[in-house]
């Protein structure tokens, strides 16, 4: 069993007072299931329901009342509860029955003491079908592939973790650090994959499961849309999308279509609702908000990076590369930045959306590769090896009035910090963060020497 840190999030939202249910969002098979499972086992009653078997999904068929729908479901089960103990209810796969997800804010009203969570692998398809979602009356939390931090405990690491966390990696732990990362790059985050292969410690029989995985995603097309030519459309990019991870893209005719811009870009958005990919626009402010260019053509990230590494297949170039910013042209770094960059804004308060960086001037191609909202400050992150010298698109982010005094490297190299000067002569600081550090991005700003910025 992997250890989830989404699970400190399930526990904070029980120890609310005011707690509403909670709808559990994420791709097919990244664990929302598994995850309920393992929380339900401290509360005083578990009961799960999945809404895909006619013996649960009837009595919210049925019923328009929660009391005679959570009745029905206790005396199916002999049940007998007690309000004053713990209770966790659980509607897996709620999309099925629509009438249900509408019925969440009377969970809220009339059984108060009820914790509630549910999950579906096509909920977010319920958009396009105009059901009510119940706004105010539930929560939302985000569950994605696993983090490298996961990866480390599923893998038998726990050691390293408390010296991530801790920002105390010695020198003679950074080499075997970037080794495990680059395999988690490899791997990428699915749970079945490193269960898979954890137990086997052997590449060539992963393979299965990341097909299955994909089998199951291309079945699930057919129950997003009912309109044939989209169907067609996502199959497409479901077989030929992943080429394109941490590329800008048009959207006419992608991968050699030729379908136009509105076809290909409506059928990219039904599988960012299914948490499938994700459209990272560029920003062209260097102060918050950063606010998305939404004509300009974004870059395509996939979610999870094992996946992209099959469907491509550029699983041999992890193999004979040791330095993962070689690889796939340096998409394979971007895309697995993205990755631990989008959990860590699942972790935020007020989670915002990935972007990066493009300069507002006719004729210039200055790109940073993300950006990072830290308080009112845009903090550029780019993701490159080589000297200082090299970061032009950076050096011209940090020259632009309003910029920050902090910029972010991302490399395989050890942390570091460097006092630079931008074009425009202002002081900033360079921090060179290695891979394994991404997931403490915040405390590593939070620490930033910046005193010596104003020696």
């Amino acid at each position: 069993m992997i250890k989830r840190n989404l699970l400190q999030h399930l526990r904070r939202w029980r120890n609310k007072k005011d707690h509403k249910p909670l709808i559990l969002r994420g791709a097919r098979q990244v664990g929302k299931t598994t995850l309920v499972k393992e929380f339900g086992k401290e509360f005083d009653t578990f009961i799960s329901l999945n809404l895909e078997r006619k013996s649960d999904a009837q009595a919210f068929a049925l019923a328009d009342n929660v009391k005679e729908v959570f009745e029905f479901i206790c005396l199916q089960r002999q049940l007998s509860i007690n309000t004053n103990s713990s209770t966790l209810l659980f509607i897996d796969e709620i999309q099925e029955v629509p009438k249900a997800v509408a019925m969440l804010r009377y969970f809220y009203e009339d059984l108060p003491w009820l914790y509630v969570i549910s999950a579906g692998s096509r909920l977010q398809s319920l958009i396009n079908q105009h059901i009510s979602f119940p706004v105010g009356r539930v929560e939302y939390m985000m569950l994605h592939p696993c983090s490298f931090i996961e990866f480390l405990d599923a893998m038998g690491y726990e050691q390293y973790i408390e010296k991530i966390n801790n920002l105390n990696v010695s020198p003679l732990l950074h080499q075997p650090l970037m080794k495990l990362f680059n395999r988690y790059a490899l791997l990428g985050g699915m749970p079945q994959v490193l269960d898979q292969y954890a137990q086997s410690n052997d590449i060539t029989s992963i393979a299965p499961v990341y097909s299955s995985l994909l089998n199951g995603y291309t079945d699930d097309i057919e129950k997003m849309s009912d309109n044939a030519r989209l169907i067609a459309i996502l199959r497409h990019i479901l077989l030929y999308g992943w080429q394109f991870s941490g590329q800008i893209i048009k959207f006419k005719g992608f991968a050699g279509s030729t379908y136009s811009s509105r076809d290909i870009h409506e059928a990219m958005v039904v599988l960012q609702r299914a948490f499938l990919l994700n459209l990272v626009y560029p920003t062209t402010n260097v102060e918050a908000p950063a606010i998305p260019a939404l004509r300009r053509s974004p870059k395509l990230f996939w979610f999870d990076n094992g996946i992209v590494n099959f469907s491509a297949g550029i699983q041999n170039e992890y193999l004979t590369h040791t330095d993962l910013l070689a690889m796939w042209r340096g998409n394979s770094a971007e895309q697995i930045v993205a990755q631990e960059l989008s959990i860590l804004l699942t972790d935020k308060l007020h989670p915002g959306e990935l972007q990066f960086w493009v300069r507002d001037k006719a004729g210039t191609t200055a790109e940073v590769d993300f950006v990072w909202q830290n308080s009112v400050k845009l903090i550029p992150i780019e993701v490159k090896t080589g000297t200082n010298a090299h970061l032009r698109s950076l050096q011209s982010f940090m020259a632009t009035d309003g910029a920050p005094d902090i910029a972010i490297r991302i490399w395989s190299g050890q942390l570091r910090h460097d006092l630079l000067r931008s074009r425009a002569g202002k002081p900033f600081l360079l921090i060179s963060l290695p891979f394994y550090y991404i997931s403490q991005l915040e405390n590593v700003i939070a620490n930033a020497p910046l005193h010596s910025i104003q020696k």
